[in-house]
């Protein structure tokens, strides 16, 4: 059984192996905004427990049982964050840092109870897949926003930075997940791109706005 601190190396661990392939302790220290030599010292517990394989000056990676824990927890955080969207009426903004302590409940009966009332989603209130109990994920191939062109129609289906902030910029505008859009036009000199929703919504995103956003085409 894995510590809170552990499990939270795990998790950071299997994002950055996602996000980058292999990384280094220093990278993992800046995730975690904590010195090297602390973040080095914890590698190597999680490494004598089977975790982590870890050689001085090579990149980490996980271990298969390394995968699995850590796809576990991340199962345990965004069932909770959809459980708090879907019956508790909390919005998407403010669901992370409740999830981040319910993740470490040890019960895989309540985490499976709550799978089951809500219907078994595949994804959470961000779009991000859930692992199901087995620890697997399906990811699904998303485009972004930015990459699309004048005339397409797409669906908002996943978001690239579901930070506090943007979600709350997001609110401002009345964008949310199943949103469908339609892109009106692309300036040639910023990439800024005008956008109409709803019934009559009509937004003007930057380019970081749109790389952020992640869509289905119509």
């Amino acid at each position: 059984m894995a510590s809170q601190t552990e499990e939270n190396y795990l998790k950071a661990l299997l994002h950055l192996v996602n996000e980058q392939g292999e990384i280094s302790v220093t990278e993992l220290s800046k995730r975690l905004k904590i010195s090297s030599p602390t973040a080095n010292s914890m590698i190597k517990k999680l490494a004598v427990k089977g975790w982590v394989n870890y050689k001085k000056y090579k990149p980490l990676s996980l271990t298969a049982k390394g995968k699995l824990c850590a796809a576990l927890i991340i199962r345990k955080h965004r069932l909770t964050e959809m459980f708090l969207v879907e019956k508790m009426n909390f919005g998407w903004e403010q669901v992370h840092p409740i999830a981040e302590q319910i993740e470490h409940v040890d019960s895989d009966l309540f985490f499976n109870r709550m799978d089951e009332i809500l219907g078994f989603p595949s994804v959470d209130p961000h779009g991000s897949p859930i692992p199901d109990k087995n620890g697997d994920i399906k990811w699904k191939a998303y485009d972004k926003l930015s990459d699309c062109r004048a005339g397409d129609k797409v669906v908002l289906s996943g978001l690239m930075n579901s930070s506090t902030d943007f979600l709350a910029y997001l609110n401002t505008k009345e964008l949310g997940l199943g949103t469908e859009l339609t892109i009106v036009g692309i300036e040639a000199f910023d990439q800024n791109m005008r956008v109409k929703y709803g019934v009559d919504k009509h937004e003007v995103f930057s380019k970081v706005v749109c790389d952020n956003l992640l869509i289905e085409k119509n």
